[in-house]
């Protein structure tokens, strides 16, 4: 490395979250992209799949069994469930990796059989994941060599959530999370249910009753009360391009007020960049954190006896997924946190 820098390969490219990770890796000074793989469009220049990296100086597409592993010191994995452990697993163990599937995310490997339809091809890996929600876990990020990236949802869901469980400051079997995402969510592959005409105009739930990312957002949540919790979770898709609105109703302990979960979380998140906890009556939109890696949260106090609202936004494709990846790839490398995530929320 006669530049002294972390040689960062990307897999799966081609995606949003490929994309994402470019844009921010660009302007990490530590960092130098030399492989981006994309296997049906290897050949081609990055910018051709997306023109608006024509700027960057950025490697051609290349297949996977092409890349030169002894020129890479890091890889972000941006490949699709199920196929993600196969390939990592077959990864010289001198790389780091932080992997934006689903595939490492569920520590109990018969859980993820159930959620994903398949068994778990390298159970051996997933006993080394460590699950990486940055401002959570960061001491065991730290030392991980495998990091799993959490899902946009369980992000917005957890972050309001693990400080006022683990204060005891909720009650364990009453919390509903409505949770709202932009259509970049389900990927760049195309899909009746993400075109123009069929998501335009209107909303509607998906998953009902059983999203994957339900049994992620309950493994954080028990996790955080010390006993199994099981969460009333509904996803809704809206015609947006990007942004996460997780609304969550929960049951207050006796004496506890909503005034108590705002302080509980504004100690807890106090020194933390990119979390905000807002002033008692402020309500957070996803317009507030578009193109950046900040979470902004609020507490509300509900008409109904004993019971609160927390709100929570984020980017999905940010701090919900390539964001939240740079941020763990800066803990593991030892840089400050921030670096390449500063930029501020696009408006309007």
């Amino acid at each position: 490395m006669a530049s002294n820098k972390l040689r960062v390969a990307i897999l799966g490219a081609s995606g949003y979250t490929g994309a994402e990770l470019v844009r921010l890796l660009s302007r990490h000074p530590q960092v130098d992209i030399v492989a981006l793989t994309a296997d049906r469009q290897a050949g081609k220049p990055a910018a051709d799949v997306f023109p608006q990296l024509q700027l960057l100086d950025l490697p051609t597409l290349s297949k996977i069994d092409d890349v030169e592993w002894d020129g890479v010191d890091f890889v972000f994995c941006g490949l699709p469930h199920g196929l993600t452990q196969e390939v990592i697993a077959k990864l010289p163990r001198h790389l780091k990796i932080v992997d934006l599937s689903a595939d490492f995310r569920l520590s109990d490997i018969a859980s993820y059989a159930t959620w994903y339809g398949h068994e778990h091809h390298a159970p051996d890996l997933q006993k080394e994941a460590v699950y990486g929600l940055t401002e959570i876990k960061r001491d065991a990020v730290r030392k991980a060599r495998l990091v799993a990236n959490p899902g946009c949802y369980p992000t917005a869901a957890q972050l309001p959530l693990i400080p006022l469980l683990e204060k005891k400051l909720v009650e364990v079997d009453d919390i509903i999370i409505d949770a709202k995402s932009g259509v970049t969510g389900a990927g760049r592959d195309v899909k009746l249910g993400s075109l123009y005409s069929e998501v335009t105009e209107g909303t509607h739930a998906y998953g009902v009753a059983n999203h994957r990312h339900a049994p992620e957002i309950e493994q954080g949540l028990s996790e955080a009360a010390g006993k199994p919790i099981i969460v009333n979770f509904t996803p809704h898709l809206m015609p947006m391009s990007r942004g996460i609105l997780a609304s969550i109703y929960v049951k207050m302990a006796p004496g506890v007020t909503a005034d108590h979960l705002r302080a509980a979380l504004s100690e807890r998140y106090r020194d933390e960049y990119f979390l905000r906890v807002l002033p008692n009556g402020a309500v957070p939109a996803t317009r507030h954190v578009r193109g950046s890696n900040f979470v902004l949260m609020s507490v509300h106090a509900d008409r109904v006896p004993n019971r609160a609202i927390l709100m929570s936004v984020e980017d999905n494709l940010v701090k919900g997924a390539s964001g939240q990846a740079v941020q763990n790839m800066n803990v593991m490398a030892g840089f400050p946190e921030e670096t390449a995530l500063e930029q501020l929320p696009l408006f309007p």
